[in-house]
Parts: structure tokens; sequence; C-alpha cells
């Protein structure tokens, strides 16, 4: 582990996170890893919906709250207040980052949108995240990971063949793509910044998040109007590659993306025959349905750890398709320690994903898990506006903080 004073990259950088659930937060999660000081906006009295979401806890938070709030300072803030307004301009005026990720024109409605905060700071940088974008005709619909997943074209490719089409996963894939598509860009303007001392905002769409994932989807539709299908667990690119089950009934993953992987499985299957008669990829792509059976026949004679065994002495790509459980008990997720656990007053300890990306010299840490709603609001609006205890007193009591 590393040492809590150890320096970390971003120690210095100021960023106001004033967006809601995943994405926006997920860049400024991040950034406070390594070394961002996070001021987390929260309504008054209902904070980010994050809170409600997923497993609740004892500790009056959710395990995503948690886990997704680390390292992160809670400030409770009416923006909708022209005072509160007035204070998060104040505060966009000391820092350098401020990420949204409100409805395109919801932060100008309240005097808080790119030019006031421009104007009140020209070196600020502002990640803004909507699920369209800040222009086109989408821009003011609602979006979610789910709706970005299907407008960007992902959720269509998802499922098996003729079948119904699938949220990848089940998770917020396209929350997660967005926020680290946010952490690029906001490294990349303040190196901008650095350089020229002139801000900018970042305008991301969780649309546009997902399909720029769809590796030679638009190219292959413009050059030959191909339009790629449900494929199920393999790919009409490579046989066999794909989803397999074993003997016991737990499944594994073999990618054989070449003929030379090809050769190696036919080594391990024990069957040249095979290697003789589809030793080309296009023999293989024209006879799939043999080749996946004749795959999945050799998977299904022994266990999953034999096959495994067997596949991994021969060199071919393959692995364990894991359950959560799975990995809680894998020896390589412990060795490069991939889950950490972070002490939490009420809870004792929580399991929570490392810090990446992995940095040799200056790498991140989690120096706590996510704040209870408004415990550093005092403590940050003391030392950072100056604001006296009178001021903070008749603040609370109308309802700004």
């Amino acid at each position: 582990m590393t040492s809590s004073s150890a320096r970390r990259p971003l120690d210095g950088l100021r960023v106001l996170d004033a967006a809601t659930f995943i994405a926006g937060p997920y860049s400024a999660g991040l950034l406070a890893e390594f070394g961002a000081e996070v001021i987390k906006i929260e309504q008054p009295g209902e904070g980010d919906p994050m809170r409600r979401f997923g497993t609740p806890t004892a500790c009056g938070d959710t395990l995503a709250w948690l886990s997704e709030a680390r390292n992160k300072k809670s400030v409770t803030l009416d923006l909708r207040a022209p005072e509160g307004a007035a204070l998060f301009r104040d505060l966009a005026a000391v820092s350098d980052v401020v990420i949204e990720n409100f409805r395109p024109g919801t932060l100008e409605k309240w005097g808080l949108g790119w030019q006031a905060l421009h104007a009140v700071n020209p070196r600020l940088v502002m990640l803004r995240v909507s699920g369209y974008g800040q222009t086109g005709p989408y821009r003011d619909r609602p979006g979610f990971a789910r709706i970005a997943h299907a407008v960007g074209g992902l959720s269509y490719l998802a499922g098996m063949p003729g079948g119904v089409p699938v949220t990848p996963g089940s998770t917020s894939l396209g929350d997660y793509i967005s926020g680290l598509y946010g952490v690029v860009g906001i490294l990349l303007a303040l190196r901008h910044r650095d350089a020229t001392g002139e801000g900018q905002y970042i305008d991301v769409a969780l649309f546009e998040s997902v399909f720029r994932m769809l590796d030679e989807l638009a190219p292959a539709y413009d050059h030959a109007g191909t339009v790629r299908d449900r494929e199920g667990s393999g790919t009409l690119n490579a046989c066999p590659h794909g989803h397999f089950e074993c003997g016991d009934g737990r499944w594994m993953a073999i990618a054989c993306t070449n003929d030379k992987m090809f050769a190696r499985l036919c080594q391990a299957m024990q069957r040249p025959d095979l290697a003789s008669r589809f030793g080309r990829v296009a023999d293989r792509l024209r006879d799939r349905m043999i080749v996946d059976g004749e795959v999945a026949a050799w998977t299904r004679s022994a266990p999953r750890d034999a096959i495994l065994e067997i596949c991994l002495r021969h060199e071919v790509p393959s692995g364990p398709i894991n359950s959560i459980a799975d990995i809680f008990t894998d020896p390589h997720f412990a060795a490069r320690e991939t889950i950490v656990r972070i002490p939490q007053e009420t809870l004792g300890s929580v399991a929570v994903p490392a810090t990446l990306p992995r940095l040799s010299a200056t790498p991140g840490r989690i120096d706590h898990l996510g704040p209870a709603l408004g415990a550093d609001t005092d403590a940050v609006l003391r030392t950072v506006l100056n604001l006296s205890e009178t001021q903070l007193a008749d603040l609370r009591q109308r309802g700004i903080l």
C-alpha cells in the first residue's frame, strides 16, 4: 500500500463535482484518487441519488455510494437559490475544474453555465456530461447508460442471434466509459491551460462514448453496407472464439483469432485432423458450426479447471468466465490487490475495486470511502471562502446549505 503522505500527480488541484449519479462523479473520483481535492456539491437534505442506488447499509448510504464517492468532500449547497449559486461561483473562481451532468441548459438557468463561470475564472476547465451532448436535436432529451447503449449501437449487438437485444453485462458501462473520456478531456484541457492560461469546456455525450467503442462498425457499413447483428457468445470474425461449457457445468472463454492459435488448440485437443481440415481462418468461418461443435464437445469432456490447464499449457488464449464469487477467490486478483478493503466507521470495512491505472512512481490511493452528506460543508466554506460561523449558521437556517 502507498503511504498516506506520498505525493500524487494531481496534488494541489481543486475540483468541484456538481454532477450526480455515475459518469461525472466517476471522473471526479478518479481525479481524487490521484490527489485532487474534490468537493462534492450536493442538494441539502437529499444529496446525490447515488446514495440511495444499490445495496443499502447500516451507515445510511449504499455500497455504490461508498465505493464511487471515495476520497471526496461533501458540501451541501442549493444551486437553485441565488445565494447558493453565488457561493458556487465563488468556489469556481478558486477552483481548477468543475464537473456537471445536468441536462443542457440547466446550469445556464441558474447563472452557472460555461460563460458565467469562465467570466469569474478564465483558467477554469469544465466537464459537461449529458446523454446526447450540448448540441444537436436530441440535446434536451434525458439520457442514462441504458439509453446510451441503445442509441450508440451497442445493445443492438448484444444478445443471441435473432433474440432480444440485451444490456451488456447489466452494468452502467456507458457511464463509466464516459467518465474515462471525461478524465482524458480534463487532463488534456489542463495541459493546454498550463501552456496558455486559457480554460475550456469538454462536451461528453454518453451515446458517443459508447459509439466510439464499436471497432470497425462505422467504416464497414460505409464501405460495404455491412450491418453486424447479434452474434451471441461468438463472433463472425474468428472461430473458435466464444464461450464453452465444461464437464462440471462451469464456463470458459476461448479466443483463437488466427491460424497459429487454432493449431495450438488442436494440439491441446489431440485432434490433428481438425488442424488439417480447418487450418485456415476462411475454412473455419465457413464451417463455424462444425468447429465450435467439436470444441464444445471437448470442453464438456472434463471439468473446467482441467480444460483450462491443458489450454494454458499449449498457450491457447483462454480463461474462466468468473462470477464475482470466483473473482474473490482468484489468486491473480489477490496478488495484484485488485480488490482492496477500506475501513468504514459503521461497517468495519468495505471491499472495493483498487485504484487504476497503476503508476510506478506516483500511484493513486483510496484515503476514505464516500462521505456522509454535508460532512465537509463548514470546513470547506470556512477555509476556501472564509465564511464565518455566523454566516454559515444563517445560510443553514435558510436552507441554502
